[in-house]
């Protein structure tokens, strides 16, 4: 019933339809796989079901994969002779999750269509899919994305804006994507949902400019409350809220937590504390979610459209794990 309901309501959704860019197109799969974006949309909603965690994991496997080469599904890829796998990188390695379930969508796929519908395509709508099924805004996904031949731990290493990061670090990064500040504020509420390590927020409860004090744009009374399952050192795969407050629900409680100095990674913080332009943002998101909600949606769009494989270039693989040769 998800699957049909997300469907319909994304073909009458006029708000919804933003235009697509490059070669890529809403209707790519309309006569070749006309049940591909149902088979995704319910297995996402089942994965959902099984462990409320994955919808934010299969988000961010998007996330990772457009910001490496353009959105290819390169982050799917295992290691192999002629391929290092870009999920040992810095961002990823035992982090990046939900690849059994984007093998699950990817095997009925291959059931109904074979060789059809491409793994990049498969993330794409898993990540819009998981939006919705968690609470958040539905978009039409631009399809027809090809797989890439290749990975790239080298640029998932440096691609990737990391929990550490200046902000104008971040926006550098997200420029070089050819997203803007409004995109890099909007996707960054994605933290809406998902966990982080405390490894990745450590600095900020002890040691943040290197100084021996805490971050002081962190509040002291949730750094007290983090600071017992994060210690010195120890525990650093130690998961914690991204939104301590609706954890598993898609709303804009992530930039009400930044104004309360309440966000976990300073790379969210610093969206307040870095610039006028970000926090003016952080402000009005915090304020409308209806205006998050429209602005994510359409920066899903864009980042989307970031550098696809279109017509001979790339593949669609069989098994998203590897290149088809092999």
């Amino acid at each position: 019933m998800f699957a049909v309901a997300l469907v319909a309501a994304l073909l009458f959704s006029v708000s919804s339809a933003f235009p697509s860019g490059g070669q890529l197109d809403p209707h790519f799969y309309d006569h070749s796989c006309p049940q591909a974006q149902q088979i995704v949309a319910s297995i996402v909603g089942k994965a959902h079901n099984r462990d409320p965690r994955m919808a934010a994991s299969l988000l961010r496997l998007h996330f990772h994969d457009c910001f490496v080469k353009g959105c290819d599904a390169s982050i799917l890829l295992d290691s192999s002779a002629s391929v290092t796998s870009e999920k040992r990188s810095i961002p990823n390695k035992d982090s990046a999750r939900g690849f059994e379930v984007v093998d699950e969508i990817k095997a009925a796929l291959e059931a109904a269509c074979p060789r059809t519908v491409s793994c990049a395509d498969v993330l794409a709508l898993a990540a819009r899919d998981s939006t919705v099924v968690t609470g958040g805004p539905g978009w039409i996904v631009p399809l027809g994305r090809r797989d890439s031949l290749g990975a790239s731990i080298q640029g998932s290493n440096n691609d990737i804006p990391a929990p550490n990061n200046t902000l104008p670090t971040i926006i550098t990064k997200f420029k070089l994507q050819g997203l803007d500040t409004v995109d890099l504020v909007a996707l960054l509420g994605s933290h809406t949902i998902g966990n982080a390590r405390c490894t990745s927020f450590r600095q900020r409860l002890y040691n943040q400019t290197g100084n021996g004090l805490p971050d002081f744009t962190l509040d002291p009374a949730a750094a007290a409350i983090l600071r017992p399952g994060c210690p010195r050192s120890g525990g650093d795969q130690n998961l914690f809220f991204l939104d301590h407050v609706t954890p598993f629900k898609f709303d804009n409680q992530y930039y009400k937590n930044l104004l309360l100095r309440q966000g976990l990674l300073s790379s969210d913080e610093v969206l307040l504390t870095g610039s006028p332009a970000t926090a003016g943002l952080v402000k009005l998101y915090a304020a409308n979610q209806g205006i998050f909600f429209k602005h994510f949606a359409q920066s899903m769009v864009k980042m989307g459209n970031v550098s696809p494989l279109t017509g001979g270039k790339g593949e669609i693989r069989s098994n998203c794990r590897r290149v088809n040769r092999n």
